[in-house]
């Protein structure tokens, strides 16, 4: 097991034994422990739609529930509903989710009553984990009775959602919601047909579909071609299997960039500071009124980014990923009222500002998107690829400049490196490419910036070969 970059990630078939009562276990005495929570007080559930996440989710259960604590089962509800009851009842929480990853994989994001937990959290519960494992201790698997609150958390995040535009502001749009295995496909037709959009729910599926919003597959693409086709939608909307990043195509079924809705959702929400990773597009800074700052990548770097923020007496403090989740650290005032913070990702906010703003200017998102001139970027992975080859590959680049510079002699000659997260080169000809390992799977992730669409392609075309090419040297 392994916290990466957003929660602890492992094959499903491991978290289902042993592991996840042991993490839920290490993670209610570092509540007990450190005084956030108190025997008796209630802990939160929630999971996504794979095949392993009840056995895990139950898993958990008894173990939290052997430590005294009680736990309210919320059912398949997303990420950022369970955070929000979480913080409006002043409970932990733990979703059962492996995101955007495939089924044979599966995870835990934990939630201290304030809020997600932060990487010092992860070194303690980890320490924890390895210390019961030492002592040979023995960890509760079976499962527990829960208190049911599937309806109350829906509830919530659909009120918190249902406020933050005019009523009727999506009448006349039509737009197709690619439901897929999310947890947030009934709650996003709940919450867009509210504001008077047209929907039709498309792909609905009971298996268990990775979709990552950031990386977005051929299939996913050709998919949302075809229907955009057929049906004449103004956009088609999904989000990743937790429902915390969020997926918008255009009218022609071209996905846009998680950054860009990120982007406009600063300006829907009147931002003074933005915290988003290194891997956000380099334009961002030249396209809005706020301050940036830039972090590594994952949301405990940005919430860390935010608080610092924060801290300094910022006030409308937010940010966002590359993948568009986003991210709220102080409360906003929108359409007349206060809407709480939420660091933790969401899908939703983004979805709604980029769809209210095509409405308002009666324009197509294809052009709105081009209307921030932003540079052109792309970025793709290789699955499975073994997490020793991604380190070994980095470990060789970083060695030298040399090494870096024979590495991407093919493509272009070094400008300028930045090793934040990963390594990203700035080419001498102003093109970006940038290697990353992912933090918490067998993935190695490419990101390129370039003048044009065709050029950013080939460019991560020729990045994501040189890795493969060096890899099947070794």
């Amino acid at each position: 097991m392994k916290f990466g970059t957003s929660g602890l990630r492992g094959l499903s078939v491991d978290l289902k034994g042993r592991a996840s009562a042991l993490y839920a276990t290490a993670f209610g005495k570092y509540l007990l422990r450190t005084g956030k929570a108190q025997a008796g007080d209630v802990v939160l559930l929630g999971r996504d739609f794979r095949d392993s996440s009840p056995e895990i989710s139950s898993n958990c259960a008894g173990a939290l529930t052997a430590l005294g604590f009680r736990v309210f089962d919320c059912g398949n509800v997303p990420t950022p509903a369970l955070a929000l009851y979480g913080l409006e009842s002043g409970a932990a929480c733990l979703m059962i989710t492996g995101s955007h990853i495939p089924a044979d994989r599966n995870g835990i994001k934990f939630y201290r009553p304030d809020g997600e937990i932060d990487k010092s959290d992860e070194a303690a519960i980890t320490a924890l984990a390895a210390e019961i494992e030492a002592s040979g201790e023995a960890v509760a698997e079976a499962p527990a009775d829960t208190a049911e609150r599937e309806a109350v958390c829906r509830q919530l995040f659909f009120e918190r959602n249902a406020s933050l535009l005019p009523a009727g502001a999506l009448s006349g749009l039509k737009i197709g919601v690619y439901q897929h295995s999310t947890v947030a496909r009934d709650l996003l037709v709940d919450v867009l047909a509210h504001y008077g959009a047209e929907i039709v729910a498309l792909g609905r599926s009971e298996s268990f579909i990775p979709v990552d919003t950031e990386a977005v597959s051929d299939e996913t693409i050709a998919l949302m071609k075809r229907w955009a086709t057929d049906h004449k939608f103004d956009a088609i909307v999904s989000t990743d299997g937790d429902g915390d990043r969020p997926l918008v195509a255009d009218e022609t079924g071209t996905p846009l960039r998680g950054d860009l809705l990120g982007l406009v959702a600063a300006g829907f929400l009147g931002a003074g500071t933005v915290v988003t990773p290194v891997t956000s597009n380099s334009g961002i800074e030249a396209a809005g009124s706020f301050a940036v700052t830039r972090t590594r990548v994952g949301s405990p770097f940005v919430i860390s980014g935010m608080e610092g923020a924060v801290a300094a007496g910022r006030d409308h403090v937010m940010g966002f990923e590359a993948n568009g989740g986003l991210l709220t650290a102080t409360p906003f005032d929108i359409n007349g009222k206060t809407v709480r913070a939420l660091p933790t990702r969401d899908c939703f906010i983004p979805m709604l500002a980029i769809l209210s703003l095509a409405a308002i200017r009666r324009e197509p998102l294809s052009a709105i998107a081009a209307s921030y001139r932003l540079p052109f970027a792309a970025a793709d992975r290789l699955e499975n690829f073994p997490v020793e080859t991604s380190a070994a590959l980095m470990e060789h680049l970083r060695a030298s400049d040399e090494n870096l510079s024979a590495f991407l002699q093919p493509i272009g000659k070094v400008a300028a490196k930045s090793d934040i997260d990963g390594l990203r080169v700035t080419l001498g000809d102003g093109r970006i490419i940038h290697f990353r390992p992912s933090g918490n799977a067998p993935e190695m992730r490419c990101y390129v910036e370039a003048e044009s669409e065709a050029a950013a392609l080939h460019l991560l075309d020729a990045g994501l070969n040189r890795i493969r090419g060096w890899a099947n040297a070794r």
